[in-house]
């Protein structure tokens, strides 16, 4: 009976030994034939492509921000310094060049101590091919075996990674592909993000910090863990010894070094053109659906690893950084304390309020106003924008409204006008806290439209010296409408020169007649204003709502001597090859007015900036430039636009609140001279300073010989011509328009 209990116990015990040898090559086999899923074949793996993230470069080449699925950049073997690799060589794989991309004695360890002793701790004994088979294929859910066959799937991998690619090769691809938390893939990003530097300045102590991350990325996060991410980067410092890597004396020495972190997350978006990039990736997705690769798939903005090079200059855009800062820093600090709580005030605050998703949840649950009410008025932490630096505070909803709608927001845009090409681009405050882009939202433009009005009559044969009568007028066919001048002044007479320097609506109006309504909303449309422009003789006034975009497009008709041009947003697009797949055409502009005109409205813009409404950027705020442009101020000084140019670059701001019923109470401060004008004048001060901005700033307007030079209005009086023009107001409508068609027949020979 016992050496029957022997035989059978020996013939269980033989059977487990059978089982435990039989089973795992049986799991192996049948992992192998794809019983548990397809494995990727050597020539799949030999064309594997991982997801990588396209960059969007400024004109000097400097990355502005990326799109991605996985924060991932690629760099070669070569471009990885040898410390890192060696770093990852001694603590994650040590026999890395001794083996076929298996280790049998780690894999030995796996089966036994993970596997059948349940001994986690003692790791998971993947090699960096494995490693890499993980990070490129995803694991999958197979039930209780879904460790043994994910396991054996990437050591198949691995092995077949291993025979199609050189170790150097694995090892880059590894150091590309790999998480270090916070939606971030591969070593160049790492380094970036956690140091602030390109890949090849790292330093041995900051790239053991990297590679200790591998083991856990948030464990060891050394901006949310730094105590545990030092201890850890202090452990590959000593594999880095024990492999001999580096010696025991320095190893000791880095080990006293602190963290030193350079931590920098700009975002998805970067953060130096945040809104410009916004665009970018809109235009960009359309671009690219009609752009096929090899294998006849669309290219993808996110996956794709594209270069997308952009107009946008660095130095530029952070020059208008800086003066939009300087001036909203400013000049919310003076509306802080001249804004008056008013009883319009209270009823927009509520209407904020009940347009808030947090009221209409509180609505939907079924809270009546008293309890909503309580919810609003009680404090929570929060964090808000502030010019002076950000603030984690306690505010209550309702507060948090108030505050937030007493904002002022600006845009600026600059551009090239031969070209098109964007140079600068700010569409707001910090594209953290407010997502709407001002640069191409829509407010009325003021008498930033002007132009577009004189610009026409000149078309149509007025003269920049023919003179207009300051009187106040009633037009009875438009339902007894009376425009107003700013200073509510309506004597003597203007030239139409004077009458734009200084702004003067009546006049503007009256000329508004004389080209004709259509005839100026045809001018904006070809100078690129897409906007819709109400048929009303108010749009003398700037009453249309028109983006910034568009304003400054239509701008770049005055300085391009009469031919509009399109918004460049796009120079080129490179695939990963850095084959080019996409480059922007410079096409031919439409002429909108003749070169005679252009030189006129130049001149007469001119004037505005010398002696008129703009006059503060020479007086105040020092700039000796050739340049040109117009103030623009709203209803109840909403909005405050200033656009102007140079020889070679247009550039436009506005500032505002978002809703245009919260303003300044008086047009000292809220006129665009005071809001919009300080930004371009601090803008320019910037580029002034700047040796790769001067080209744009410090040319001067060439006159062409072949046009008519510009008049001087004042010596018509000192040559008693005013009596001349006098008499020209007492002339018919029919002698005004025969004068007019000569003319315009005349500029159109010339």
């Amino acid at each position: 009976m016992k050496s029957r209990k022997r035989v059978l116990i020996i013939k269980g015990v033989l059977l487990l030994i059978d089982l435990s040898v039989i089973l795992p090559v049986a799991l192996i086999f049948s992992v192998y034939f794809g019983l548990f899923g397809k494995l990727e074949s050597k020539a799949e793996l030999k064309n594997i492509q991982s997801y990588v993230a396209s960059e969007v470069l400024s004109e000097e080449g400097k990355i502005l921000g990326k799109y991605y699925w996985e924060n991932r950049s690629t760099v070669a073997f070569e471009e990885i310094p040898p410390v890192v690799v060696e770093a990852l060589i001694a603590t994650e794989d040590a026999r890395f060049y001794e083996h076929n991309g298996v280790d049998a004695i780690g894999l030995m360890r796996v089966f036994f101590k993970t596997l059948l002793m349940g001994d986690k701790s003692s790791g998971g004994g993947s090699t960096i091919g494995q490693q890499l088979a993980k990070n490129l294929f995803k694991r999958e859910n197979h039930g209780v075996l879904s460790m043994p066959v994910n396991k054996i799937k990437e050591a198949i991998h691995a092995v077949r990674l291993n025979s199609v690619y050189s170790q150097d090769e694995i090892l880059a691809l590894y150091l590309n592909t790999v998480s270090v938390g916070e939606d971030t893939y591969g070593i160049k990003n790492a380094t970036m993000r956690f140091y602030s530097k390109p890949l090849d300045s790292i330093r041995i102590e900051e790239a053991a910090v990297l590679i200790g991350m591998l083991k856990s990325p948030t464990a060891y996060n050394p901006r949310l863990h730094p105590s545990r991410s030092l201890k850890r980067r202090n452990v590959v410092l000593n594999n880095l010894v024990k492999n001999n890597y580096v010696s025991k004396e320095i190893g000791d020495s880095l080990k006293k070094i602190p963290l030193n972190l350079n931590y920098k997350n700009a975002g998805r978006y970067g953060d130096i053109a945040p809104y410009f990039l916004v665009q970018i990736e809109e235009l960009g997705s359309k671009i690219l659906k009609d752009l096929k690769k090899d294998n006849g798939e669309s290219y993808d903005i996110y996956r794709d690893g594209l270069k997308i090079y952009t107009p946008i200059n660095c130095q530029m855009q952070m020059n208008a950084i800086v003066a939009v800062e300087k001036q909203m820093r400013n000049l919310q600090s003076l509306f802080n304390r001249h804004f008056k709580s008013s009883a319009a005030y209270t009823k927009l605050v509520n209407r904020e309020v009940e347009k808030s998703a947090r009221y209409k949840e509180l609505k939907e649950r079924g809270l009546g106003e008293d309890e909503i009410n309580k919810v609003f008025d009680t404090p929570i932490p929060m964090n808000i924008f502030d010019w002076e630096n950000e603030e984690k505070v306690n505010l209550s909803p309702l507060d948090s409204i108030k505050y937030y709608l007493k904002i002022l927001h600006n845009g600026f845009l600059a551009m090239q006008p031969n070209t098109g090409e964007i140079k600068a681009w700010i569409g707001g405050n910090d594209y953290s806290y407010f997502q709407y882009d001002h640069v191409t939202s829509k407010r009325q433009v003021g008498s930033t439209f002007k132009p577009i009005v004189y610009a026409t009559a000149l078309e149509q044969g007025v003269e920049p010296c023919d003179y207009y009568s300051n009187e106040r007028k009633i037009y009875d066919e438009f339902e007894a409408w009376s425009p107003r001048n700013s200073g509510d002044e309506y004597e003597g007479k203007y030239s139409v020169k004077g009458a734009l320097a200084n702004s003067v609506n009546v006049i503007s109006v009256e000329l508004l007649f004389e080209a004709g309504i259509e005839n100026v909303v045809q001018t904006a449309r070809d100078m690129g204003i897409y906007s819709e422009i109400p048929a009303v003789p108010s749009i003398a006034l700037g009453v249309a709502d028109i983006s910034l975009l568009e304003m400054v497009t239509a701008y770049c008709t005055f300085a391009n001597g009469g031919e509009s041009v399109a918004p460049v947003f796009i120079s080129r697009i490179e695939n990963r090859k850095g084959e080019v797949i996409y480059e922007s055409k410079q096409t031919k502009g439409k002429r909108v007015f003749s070169q005679q005109t252009a030189y006129y409205m130049t001149e007469m813009l001119k004037g505005a900036v010398n002696e008129g409404t703009a006059n503060r950027l020479r007086s105040r705020y020092g700039l000796n430039l050739d340049m040109a442009g117009k103030t623009g101020t709203t209803q109840s000084h909403a909005d405050g636009w200033f656009i102007g140019f140079t020889p070679e670059l247009v550039a436009g701001a506005w500032v505002g609140a978002d809703n245009p019923s919260v303003h300044f109470k008086s047009i000292r401060h809220g006129q665009g001279a005071a809001t919009a004008l300080p930004i371009w004048a601090y803008f320019m001060q910037e580029c002034k300073s700047k040796e790769v901005c001067k080209p744009y700033i410090n040319g001067k307007f060439k006159f062409p010989h072949h046009l008519n030079e510009m008049p001087d209005c004042e010596s018509f009086k000192e040559n008693n011509v005013v009596d001349k023009v006098q008499n020209w107001f007492t002339r018919d409508k029919r002698l005004r328009k025969e004068r007019r068609e000569k003319r315009r027949k005349e500029r159109r020979r010339n």
